[in-house]
């Protein structure tokens, strides 16, 4: 008996899901079926039905149902493959849809942010923040850290004769210095960054202009829905847009990108200063500035002068910009704008220069480092300054800065 009720079980069992399998069918193709085609699944499905609930000769009758259903709906060729491919395209659509609506993946485009998010950028040999990048294959310094090597000696005396793109995406230099060719990884402008090398300069044998690594910058998630929940605050990192922000008449969408990181350091009414590198704040309605550090403690490592930080500062490069000038100059906020500065703001690009952020152009506040495998990896804005002091930049950057 008990071997019957078992067997008995097993018929149940494979009947049931004969039967979820033509409810399925019915369900899936509804709209595609013909009218015919319909009725005798219909058909099919109740007979079946009523052989389940009486439970009569289940085992002898369910091989002649599956016959009937397998005429009636042909199994279709790469049934696996179209399977595949259908979760594939749902896996796709979710994908999309959360990128759209939550999180959006982001490049940092330029070294504005630095130390704290890194652009492209030079990373010297046996650097302080990474002491795992060069010690293994250089495609794993690749895949892990996003990085090429960046290394020349020069092989015999000469001057710097010609520069021009190279590589399957003309993402090195192809150099001639003398009558050697060396190639070098990232643009001609890059490379003058980090080598700092000179046309009027003749360069002695084996001298190294660079022997260290290139670094693809860092990517990020951009938090999309939060912003609009409990807003934004002074010192978030926010992407925004640059549609209909202008340069001197220019359009920063059409010179240097459509996509901006800064961070966040006037809301609507505030009144701006920045004094002997120190920037103050006052808020809507106060009487009295206060330091910028008084308003988030996230500024303390930007004052603390170590690993590339530098405070606030009213030049930008070896100029100065159109707001902010001096100790003297002060701007007011003004509403549903934002005002906007780099951290590495000695070299950024930022509010000083083109004014405020319009609301409407806010994408989100940056939220994860998911690549590469730095110091900076996890959660943006999170790793203290390193702890090493912060020297007088050279022409373009803070060699504090190769160290990360």
């Amino acid at each position: 008996m008990f071997f019957k009720s078992d067997n008995q079980r097993k018929e149940l069992k494979k009947f049931s899901k004969f039967l979820r399998e033509v409810k399925h069918y019915i369900y899936h193709n509804d709209d595609i079926l013909s009218v015919e085609k319909k009725e005798k699944l219909t058909e099919l499905l109740r007979q079946s039905q009523e052989i389940f609930n009486n439970q009569v000769e289940l085992k002898n009758s369910l091989p002649k149902q599956q016959k009937i259903f397998a005429e009636l709906a042909p199994a279709p060729s790469c049934k696996s493959l179209r399977d595949w491919l259908d979760i594939l395209a749902v896996g796709i659509a979710v994908a999309f849809g959360i990128r759209a609506l939550f999180f959006q993946p982001f490049k940092i485009p330029t070294g504005s942010m630095q130390p704290t998010l890194f652009g492209i950028h030079y990373i010297e040999k046996d650097p302080i923040g990474n002491k795992f990048i060069g010690k293994t294959l250089p495609i794993v310094d690749t895949i892990l850290f996003g990085s090429s090597r960046a290394y020349l000696k020069i092989e015999k005396d000469g001057n710097l004769i010609s520069y021009r793109p190279s590589g399957i995406f003309g993402n090195s230099t192809l150099l001639t210095i003398g009558n050697y060719d060396y190639t070098l990884p990232g643009s001609i402008n890059k490379i003058m960054e980090y080598t700092e090398i000179n046309p009027y300069v003749k360069y002695q044998k084996n001298t190294v202009l660079a022997d260290g690594f290139l670094s693809g910058g860092d990517h990020l998630f951009v938090d999309r829905i939060s912003h609009y929940l409990v807003g934004l605050k002074r010192g978030d990192i926010v992407v925004f847009t640059t549609e209909n922000i202008y340069s001197d008449g220019e359009a920063l969408a059409d010179t240097s990108g459509f996509y901006y990181v800064k961070r966040l350091v006037g809301l609507p009414g505030d009144t701006l200063k920045i004094v002997r590198n120190n920037l103050y704040v006052k808020a809507k309605g106060e009487k009295d500035f206060k330091h910028i550090k008084e308003f988030s403690p996230v500024f303390e490592k930007i004052y603390s002068g170590k690993g590339g930080y530098q405070g606030h500062s009213n030049i930008v490069g070896y100029s100065i910009g159109n707001f902010l000038k001096n100790d003297f100059d002060t701007f007011t906020v003004p509403e549903d704008s934002y005002f906007m500065l780099g951290d590495n703001t000695k070299f950024s690009a930022d509010s000083r220069i083109w004014g405020v952020v319009p609301r409407h152009n806010i994408i989100g506040k940056a939220s994860l480092v998911f690549y590469p495998f730095s110091r900076r990896f996890g959660i943006a804005d999170r790793v203290e300054a390193l702890d090493i002091e912060t020297t007088k930049p050279s022409l373009t950057t803070y060699k504090e800065m190769f160290k990360q």
